[in-house]
């Protein structure tokens, strides 16, 4: 890397549009271009990945067409010439190659150099899709290495490739990154000025950590928005309101594998609350005010804790920080935790759960819990989960329900992502971007119609 030359933006941009209005770059197909036989591209085969990519299709070409060459093959050139969108430096020598690749294959000569070049579009696309899956990104916790972005081999990105309905859609949506992601380069490259570049790709630097287009099922929460939505296989199925970590107190940018579900879950509510409110409550009213909330205290935090006498514990101490008390609060109606919660282990204690304050899901900014995520329609999510009813014993606390597979979740923050066509701004209530985006979009905004003005436009971003 040390010895390449780097294009910047403005540099790029001039050579590709040189090249287009010399007609080097993409001169018009001959009339009958060389066929390439399966015979000749396994001749001219050395690279072994590649080589079992083509014998799994019969070593027809990916990218070369009767008549020329696919446009699939013009997207992945603009795609690499234009990388540092995606914090690649734009390689002089990686956009050379391509760009011969892509002369010699729509020059209709020899039959040979027509199948140097299919597999020097493959070699280019294989390692832009490397790279992109492995581009710097966000901070965020992973719970397990299985859940960190995937970035493939030679052969597995070919065969992606090879697999998609169309090829030239595959390259154009990037389809090896998640479905926000190529909506919001495109709008990372039309950005005006810095400030929207700038919240633009810390956007784009945070998708990176969520899966692949073509993924599974998996729950994405935005603790920005306040919002949490069900994916299959590359798309939303479902979506609900949630409510998330204060300000003061942020549900972290987090992943792991939903692994079951405690049905009438007791609460253990956190010290901080017991410091500052359960003890002065007690001070006040006596215990019986545990009673009222239906609160009962362990005698510690292990797993054999067993219930202790309220009217021992020297409440005064647990209330200016001397000392600790677990309170925890028993199922039933008003318990915090509501009837169920949904754990994905982790090391921060955060997870998914029901809550009796179902007023607060009607609110716009829904920024109000400790750093969990309470659910609009805990049901809902359980029966997505579960591929049907959640299963009940009886109405034993604490009841452990083991999903029939695991499900990963994404907590991530997204202060802009697709939405209709657009970039949609939302709030950004942790500052981590640095920008007020309401503001910011306020002030851009014609008033009655919710999209931009100049010299914004060309975003089509739409406030929320």
């Amino acid at each position: 890397m040390a010895n390449k030359k780097f294009l910047g933006r403005s540099q790029w941009k001039a050579a590709v549009g040189a090249l287009l209005a010399a007609g080097f770059l993409f001169p018009a197909a001959a009339e009958a271009s060389a066929p390439v036989t399966p015979a000749l591209l396994r001749a001219e085969l050395t690279d072994a990945q590649l080589g079992a990519f083509y014998q799994s299709r019969g070593f027809r070409p990916l990218w070369l067409t009767p008549d020329g060459i696919d446009p699939a093959a013009e997207f992945l050139l603009q795609l690499v010439s234009s990388s540092d969108f995606d914090a690649i430096p734009a390689d002089a020598q990686e956009i050379g190659r391509l760009t011969a690749a892509i002369a010699a294959a729509r020059s209709g000569d020899s039959p040979a150099s027509r199948a140097r070049a299919e597999l020097a579009i493959s070699k280019a696309f294989a390692w832009y899709v490397k790279a992109t899956r492995a581009a710097p990104a966000a901070e965020m916790i992973f719970e397990h290495e299985s859940l960190r972005p995937r970035v493939p081999n030679d052969y597995q990105a070919l065969q992606d490739a090879g697999a998609a309905s169309s090829l030239g859609d595959y390259i154009a949506g990037m389809r090896w990154m998640h479905p926000f992601y190529a909506p919001l380069r495109r709008a990372v490259a039309e950005a005006q000025d810095d400030s929207s570049r700038r919240v633009l790709q810390n956007n784009l630097d945070r998708v990176r950590t969520l899966p692949a287009s073509e993924s599974g099922r998996y729950i994405l929460v935005d603790a920005a928005n306040a919002r949490l939505w069900m994916y299959e296989n590359g798309r939303p199925v479902d979506s609900m309101r949630v409510v998330v970590g204060k300000p003061s107190l942020p549900t972290p940018m987090i992943s792991g594998y939903v692994r079951y579900a405690i049905v009438n879950p007791y609460w253990n509510v956190p010290t901080d609350l017991v410091r500052n409110k359960v003890a002065p409550n007690v001070l006040r009213q006596g215990v019986s005010y545990l009673n009222s909330v239906r609160y009962q205290v362990l005698s510690d935090w292990g797993p054999s804790a067993t219930p202790v006498d309220p009217r021992k514990v020297d409440w005064k101490s647990v209330a200016n920080g001397s000392i600790e008390a677990r309170v925890r609060q028993l199922p039933g109606a008003g318990n915090s935790m509501g009837n169920v919660k949904f754990e994905f282990p982790n090391q921060l204690g955060i997870y998914l759960h029901d809550t009796p304050e179902k007023n607060l899901m009607l609110k716009e900014d829904r920024h109000f819990s400790s750093g969990c995520v309470r659910l609009e329609d805990a049901d809902r999510l359980g029966r997505w989960l579960m591929r049907g009813e959640l299963p009940t014993a009886s109405a034993s606390p604490e009841q452990k329900v083991d999903l029939p597979a695991l499900v990963p979740v994404y907590v991530s923050y997204l202060t802009a992502f697709p939405d209709n066509g657009k970039i949609a701004l939302g709030p950004d209530p942790y500052r981590r971007d640095g920008t007020d985006i309401g503001r910011m979009a306020r002030g851009e905004v014609t008033p009655g119609t919710g999209q931009l003005q100049a010299p914004g436009a060309k975003l089509g971003v739409a406030t929320r």
